[in-house]
């Protein structure tokens, strides 16, 4: 079985017009076995702040993604806690040398008719 890691950069908030304000966004964290034939288990997906600091881990027992099956994380917009350099480190497992877990962000925030949205790709450490 290879294990491996991935890094995915989110944003619970960005900057608007000035650094003094800020927008807080919706973010929704994709986990997706890309596999056509083998499942994928996904060990801890690590949330931290913009200082590097742990806010939260997911998942208490490894989880076991079927071929195509995808998982997702959501951060309300109104937990501010990881800031405007959140992120994620995720540790996986495959077997067969199949292909490698992937990791996105969609983030989000909409206010009157004015709408923010887009996304982040992760990488693998």
């Amino acid at each position: 079985m290879a294990k491996g890691q991935s890094y995915l950069s989110v944003y619970s908030e960005i900057y608007s017009i000035t650094e003094h304000r800020t927008i807080n966004l919706t973010v929704t964290v994709s986990l997706r076995n890309v596999s056509t034939l083998h499942n994928i288990y996904l060990f801890k997906a690590n949330y931290y702040n913009t200082k590097g600091d742990l806010i939260r881990t997911y998942f208490d027992e490894p989880i076991s993604l079927k071929p195509l099956e995808t998982i997702e994380i959501v951060i309300d917009e109104k937990d501010d806690h990881g800031g405007s350099g959140a992120n994620f480190v995720f540790d996986w497992a495959l077997s067969n040398n199949d292909h490698e877990p992937f990791f996105e962000a969609v983030m989000i925030s909409t206010s009157g008719q004015q709408g923010i949205s887009f996304t982040t790709q992760g990488i693998k450490l």
